[in-house]
C-alpha cells in the first residue's frame, strides 16, 4: 500500500527528528524573500551554478557521466552532442528551465511525469512511457553477483498506480491532513517503488520534487542544487530508500526514514543558501560570484584547474584575482605553487 495513500486521513504522530526539521526549514522559508531582495546579483550567479551543479549530479548519481571540459557547452551550448551522456545532461538542463519558468503553472499530474521523461531520456525509444516489461531494481555487489534489491510494481499495474499517486497527492495538499513536506517526501518515495519507467525514474523523482518544492513555496533550489547536496549524501540516500521501501507492498513499511533523508536535505540547502549569501562580502560582479560559489561548494581542496571546469566562461586571471581576495580575507588558504596547487577553505 502506497505511502501517500496511508497519509491521507491524516497523521497519529510525526517522528520529534523530523518535526525538528520541518520547524527549521519553515523559518527559513519565511525569510527566504529578504535574502532574495537583498543581494540580485548574487542571485543570478546562485542560479546559474546551481543549474549546471544539478544537471551533471542528478545524472551522475544514476551513473551518467560527462567530459568535465565540456560541461559548460553541454549546458548552455548549441552545439552537437557526442553521445547519449551528453544528450541526457542536455535534456535535464531543459527540464530544470521548464520548471524554473513554469513550475507553479504546471499541475502535478501523468502528463507532466512523462513530459520530464521525455526531456530527460531524449531520442531513446521509450522516452516518455510507461515501461512495457517487469523491472525489478537490482542491486550489484563487489564479487560480481546481484541480487534484487526491490521488486517495484508490475508493468500492467504501473498506470494505475501512478494515478492512485497523482489523486493521493493532490488530496494530501488540498485538505492539508499531511504536513506539506512530509507528503512531499511520502510522494517522492513512492514514485521510486513504483518505478514508473524503463530507466530514468531517480531523475524524474528530483525533477518532481523541485516541481512541488516551487508549488509549495519553498524555492530554495532555484539556487542551491538539491541533486548535488543527494549526491554529496548518497551512500545515506540509498541507504533510508531501502529502509524505508522494505514491505512496502504489503503496507508494513517504515516511510520516515526517506522522510527524515528529504527533510534533512531541504534543511542543508536552506543553510547553505543563507551562508552564501551572508558570509561572503557582497560581489563585485557576476563572474567573481561565480568563482565564490564555486569555491563554497567544494567539499575539500580544490584546485584552480577544479574552478575552470566548474566555471566555464571565466578567464584563469579572474580566478586567480578572486582566490587572492579570499585569502587576503581569511577564507582559504593555499597548500603549494602553480595551476595545479590545492586550496583549502579554512576551518574545514
Amino acid at each position: 500500500m502506497m505511502t501517500l495513500k496511508q497519509f491521507s486521513s491524516g497523521l497519529d504522530a510525526v517522528p520529534v527528528a523530523t518535526s525538528w526539521y520541518l520547524a527549521d526549514i519553515g523559518e527559513a522559508k519565511g525569510k527566504q524573500e529578504l535574502y532574495k531582495r537583498q543581494s540580485p546579483q548574487r542571485l543570478k550567479s546562485l542560479k546559474e551554478h546551481a543549474l549546471i551543479e544539478s544537471a551533471v549530479s542528478s545524472n551522475r548519481i544514476e551513473g551518467v557521466d560527462v567530459d568535465q571540459k565540456r560541461i559548460g557547452t553541454i549546458i548552455f551550448g548549441k552545439s552537437l552532442l557526442h553521445d547519449r551522456s551528453e544528450e541526457e545532461v542536455r535534456g535535464y538542463r531543459e527540464a530544470l528551465s521548464l520548471i524554473h519558468d513554469a513550475g507553479p503553472k504546471l499541475t502535478i499530474t501523468e502528463d507532466i511525469c512523462k513530459k520530464l521523461h521525455r526531456l530527460i531520456r531524449g531520442e531513446i525509444w521509450d522516452a516518455g512511457l510507461y515501461k512495457e516489461k517487469d523491472s525489478d531494481i537490482i542491486e550489484k555487489r563487489t564479487d560480481g553477483t546481484s541480487l534484487v534489491r526491490f521488486r517495484t510494481v508490475a508493468a500492467d499495474k504501473t498506470s494505475f498506480c501512478m494515478k492512485t499517486l497523482m489523486d493521493s497527492w493532490h488530496e494530501c495538499i488540498g485538505e492539508a491532513k499531511v504536513p506539506p513536506i512530509i507528503a512531499l517526501s511520502a510522494f517522492n518515495l513512492d514514485f521510486l517503488c513504483i518505478h514508473p519507467f524503463r530507466d530514468g525514474n531517480g531523475r524524474v523523482s528530483r525533477l518532481l520534487m523541485l516541481l512541488q518544492c516551487y508549488h509549495l513555496g519553498i524555492e530554495v533550489g532555484r539556487y542551491i542544487s538539491l541533486e548535488r547536496l543527494i549526491e554529496q549524501n548518497k551512500e545515506r540516500y540509498y541507504e533510508t530508500l531501502k529502509l524505508s521501501s522494505e514491505g512496502w507492498h504489503e503496507g508494513k513499511h517504515n516511510p520516515w526514514h526517506y522522510i527524515h533523508f528529504i527533510s534533512f536535505i531541504l534543511k542543508s540547502a536552506y543553510r547553505e543558501f543563507e551562508e552564501r549569501l551572508g558570509s561572503l562580502p557582497q560581489p563585485k560582479g557576476e563572474k567573481t560570484a561565480l568563482v565564490q560559489d564555486a569555491v563554497k561548494g567544494f567539499p575539500g581542496d580544490f584546485s584552480v584547474a577544479d574552478i575552470l571546469r566548474t566555471c566555464p566562461g571565466v578567464g584563469i586571471d579572474m580566478i586567480r584575482w578572486v582566490l587572492k581576495d579570499l585569502r587576503r580575507q581569511g577564507f582559504i588558504e593555499c597548500l603549494g605553487r602553480g595551476r595545479n596547487a590545492k586550496w583549502n577553505k579554512i576551518g574545514n
